[in-house]
């Protein structure tokens, strides 16, 4: 086991879970207000994605981003943010015509995933390194986009987190870091649970930590009821791990949850397994991040 232990909250996600939890946060002050109790509880980065005011659907507004990552900046309570640019991937068939997207189809070019990215500069971002079947559609990531997409986070000096739904895609993240649109020491994130990508379980988690570089930092996260098991799985195998809502929306059977909750359930395991979580500023140096104002530290 590692000495400390780096934990994400991801605190909203893209889902359609507003109807299903009232604790789900969907405008930016709702976002950033999330983020700051999940970072109070122990959260050591807060993961972002954010959702239309009006709808709670997914939204890539660059405007919403900007205002919750500028209240979360404003705020005393340190955190490292972590911007989502999956942006829009989506892709469903239509049954008139399977050539073409049909509803809730959502697409975006890499250029445009990376925007929110460009203009805030977060401390680190997301890089979904492939496509998968993702429940009843499939999200598109095709690998020569993957490599603008890699050059702008990079010529940007964000670093990212190389998302894992599946083998292949840890097969191309190493791809990448061969050559050179990686800076560093590797991160990872392994995404586990998700039809219909890779297993939520211990055999699955050891197979992909052992396929990456030896220099690669690692989390990986479950969905659903599996979310804390995972939690205690990457911390004995090592690793860094992950809670939210975007993921998992119970503290336990039949009980709603808060990130809050879920962050101070998961320090609570990290800990009962004789480590303890990072702060934002151990994690900054540890992983070589800039600063809020830019800089690396």
């Amino acid at each position: 086991m590692s000495n400390k232990v780096i934990l994400s909250c991801a605190v909203t996600g893209a889902g359609d879970t507003t109807a299903k939890s009232p604790h789900i946060p969907v405008t930016p002050k709702e976002i950033a207000d999330s983020a700051i109790k999940a970072a109070k509880a122990g959260a050591t980065i807060a993961h972002l994605h954010v959702r239309d005011p009006k709808t709670g659907k997914l939204s890539h507004d660059v405007n919403l981003f900007k205002e919750a990552v500028e209240r979360i900046r404003e705020a005393d309570t340190d955190v490292i943010i972590n911007i989502t640019a999956g942006g829009g991937g989506d892709w469903i068939p239509s049954d008139a015509d399977p050539t073409t997207g049909g509803e809730g189809t959502d697409m975006q070019t890499p250029e445009e995933r990376h925007e929110p990215v460009g203009m805030l500069l977060p401390e680190i971002c997301t890089l979904d390194c492939g496509s998968v079947n993702f429940g009843n559609q499939v999200y598109v990531s095709p690998t020569d986009w993957l490599r603008r997409q890699a050059k702008l986070i990079q010529d940007a000096g964000v670093k990212p987190e190389l998302e894992c739904f599946d083998t292949g895609h840890i097969r191309f993240a190493n791809q990448l870091v061969k050559e050179g649109l990686i800076d560093g020491d590797p991160l990872f994130q392994f995404c586990l649970g998700i039809p219909w990508g890779a297993d939520a379980d211990a055999e699955t988690l050891a197979y992909m930590r052992s396929r990456i570089p030896e220099n690669a930092n690692w989390a990986a996260f479950g969905i659903g009821r599996m979310q804390m098991p995972m939690v205690a799985q990457s911390v004995l195998q090592g690793g860094n791990a992950r809670v939210g809502l975007e993921d998992n929306i119970y503290l336990k059977k039949g009980t709603l949850a808060t990130n809050e909750q879920l962050v101070d359930k998961a320090v609570g395991i990290v800990q009962s397994l004789g480590t303890d979580v990072m702060s934002p500023a151990e994690a900054r140096a540890f992983l070589n991040l800039r600063n809020p104002n830019g800089e690396a530290e």
